[in-house]
């Protein structure tokens, strides 16, 4: 333990200090929202500017009117407190702005995935139970497909924002737009009745069929995030600007992101999609300071073209998460980032973690009491001592995390209570206790002097969901979906390691169907690309003479995933979807090499 550690850690106390003072649970009934936050900006800071977005500024004073103009023009409309409207929009000034106004007048917002489109879409607009619909002119044409299906009706209850002048032949949905310019912009006198108890959003689970899961995000946790993301993550003031590329549907990119903005006034470059090319470009023509990332996007960054002066750029700290000890030190050195503030949680979770400490290769520490516990990687299930009880792991061993359910630490869970109880473990200590099971295995580190508090570092997932693509993909989903397709008689679904490529890709062995001799890949590769999302289309396809099941006829995972997409190690037909291909074909050995070597493209 050196002298510099000591002192870089003690000088965190005061920011620390401050944010325990601030992050004391008020009651539910409080009054307050982001919409009020927005507000309280438009007072403080009405001539700083908010927003840059496509060669657009927008300061915090026109900012607060747009979202005004919405929320009055929604409750002119009917929309009542406890509402819940589907959201569906690129990321854009229109998109923040109309969550503002939903916020000010206590409605809900859905906020759905831009990638999807059929069963899954339809899904996640009724299982909220929304009364609007409002969409991107962009995202039309999946609305479209499944606005017959939706307890909805057109000419009514859809709104179309304009992207820029297209409209995408919308006459079936009200053009929000100019609807609401003539509304009157005051602020509305509801959000002096909005409370930190009220669900503010819901943030859907990465569905990969039609079972997308919303998860209940009050107006207490979204304001605890975007405090701690302000206060003590990024240490921003209204002089800083953000730069934030990641889909504003996902909570990383809303709630570290732009409620760090609305927490302390800062200004927000926003962009649809990252481009590692524009990146330092446009960090440094706009002059951030400020990088809300995900692992993805470091990778990108560290695989793109060095260049001598990369570590000229005005970015001093980040906050995101998935950012892997293997590129850690060389991205902070490459991109000349003096703080990096590594976040872990789930949307739904009731615990989080952050390096607030500005430690390396750590997701820091958390204030809620968790546990990390045996868990049977290969056999897919928690271990439990003869007493029933879970047993938890030394320290340096990976163990499945689990956040104790209290008072103050609820679990919001989903809409819908199953969907809740299931990710709940009792009994797992001690008798009557409850957990929430994150799905999670991760492990204590020695990270030098921490003040008292244990630092952790995120190892995998478990179970039945990987990561890919920055999105959490459900195996049963994905399974139940091939298992649609004709000549398909059993599939059994599993993440798989790439070199180089952040999570893991999606495998499938397939058993086919009685009297099927070859699976006819052009079919199949149409089939999955049209009825699952593109970070769901398994990359690997193995076929199997059959499936291999437990005695309780559970699927066997642990040898599937270990052997992977080893040609040289296993008999089995390996198929493989290459980066930027629509159709699978048959891995040999020279794409075999390329995948090994991280030069696949993945």
């Amino acid at each position: 333990m050196g002298i510099v550690d000591v002192v870089s850690t003690l000088t965190q106390v005061p920011s620390l200090l401050k944010l325990k003072k601030g992050l004391v649970p008020r009651p539910a009934d409080t009054v307050d929202c982001y919409g009020a936050r927005v507000q309280a900006n438009a007072e403080r800071f009405p001539d700083r500017n908010a927003i840059v977005f496509e060669g657009k500024e927008i300061n915090w004073r026109d900012f607060n009117a747009l979202a005004n103009q919405y929320a009055n023009y929604f409750k002119a409309e009917g929309l009542q407190r406890g509402d819940c409207v589907s959201v569906m929009m690129e990321n854009r000034i229109e998109y923040l702005a109309l969550l503002i106004g939903l916020n000010k007048i206590g409605v809900t917002a859905g906020l759905i995935n831009t990638n999807l489109h059929g069963r899954p879409l339809s899904h996640c607009v009724s299982v909220t139970h929304s009364k609007k619909c409002v969409f991107g002119s962009e995202v039309s044409e999946a609305i479209s497909e499944i606005s017959s299906e939706l307890d909805l009706d057109e000419g009514e209850d859809f709104y179309v924002v304009p992207d820029g002048d297209n409209l995408n032949g919308c006459n079936w949905a009200k053009n929000l737009s100019e609807q609401a310019a003539s509304v009157a912009a005051d602020n509305p006198p509801d959000t002096q009745s909005t409370t930190l108890g009220e669900t503010c959003l819901y943030i859907f689970t990465s569905g990969t069929t039609g079972l997308p899961k919303a998860a209940v995000l009050s107006n207490r946790r979204y304001l605890t995030a975007a405090d701690l993301s302000a206060q003590a993550g990024l240490k921003i003031t209204e002089k800083d600007r953000l730069y934030i590329c990641l889909p504003l549907y996902h909570a990383t990119g809303l709630l570290l992101g732009v409620g760090s903005a609305f927490a302390s006034g800062a200004s927000m470059f926003i962009r649809r999609k990252f481009s590692a090319s524009n990146f330092i470009p446009e960090v440094r023509d706009n002059n951030c300071t400020a990088f809300i990332y995900i692992g993805e996007l470091c990778r990108y960054l560290t695989n793109s073209e060095a260049k001598p002066d990369d570590h000229k750029n005005p970015i001093r700290v980040m906050m995101g998460n998935g950012l892997r000890p293997d590129i850690w030190m060389s991205f902070k050195k490459r991109y000349g980032i003096n703080r990096i503030t590594e976040f872990y949680g789930a949307s739904e979770g009731n615990v989080s973690f952050a390096n607030l400490l500005n430690k390396n290769c750590t997701v820091g520490f958390t204030s809620v009491e968790v546990t990390l516990v045996k868990y049977d990687v290969h056999d897919d299930e928690i271990v439990r001592d003869s007493n029933g009880f879970c047993i938890p792991v030394p320290d340096g061993e990976p163990g499945l995390m689990l956040g104790k359910i209290t008072e103050d630490t609820i679990f919001e869970g989903y809409t819908d209570p199953e969907a809740t109880e299931k990710k709940i473990i009792r009994d797992a200590l001690e008798k009557g206790d409850a957990w929430f099971n994150s799905g999670d295995l991760m492990r204590v580190v020695d990270v030098g002097f921490t003040l008292g508090y244990n630092h952790y570092q995120f190892v995998d997932r478990v179970g039945d969901t990987f990561r890919w693509r920055s999105e959490n993909v459900s195996t049963n989903e994905v399974g139940e979906i091939i298992n649609g397709f004709e000549q398909v008689k059993f599939c059994n679904v599993y993440g798989v390691e790439v070199p180089g490529a952040e999570g893991r890709a999606g495998m499938a062995a397939i058993t086919l169907a009685d009297g099927v001799d070859h699976l006819d890949l052009d079919a199949f590769s149409k089939y999955v690309k049209q009825e699952l999302p593109a970070y769901a289309v398994p990359v690997f396809l193995r076929i199997q003479p059959e499936i291999e099941v437990t005695g309780t006829f559970k699927m066997v995972k642990g040898d599937l995933r270990e052997e992977a997409y080893n040609i040289d190690q296993i008999s089995d037909p390996v198929f493989v979807m290459a980066s930027g291909r629509d159709n699978y074909q048959l891995l040999d050995d020279v794409m075999l090499a390329s995948i090994r070597a991280g030069d696949a493209g993945y």
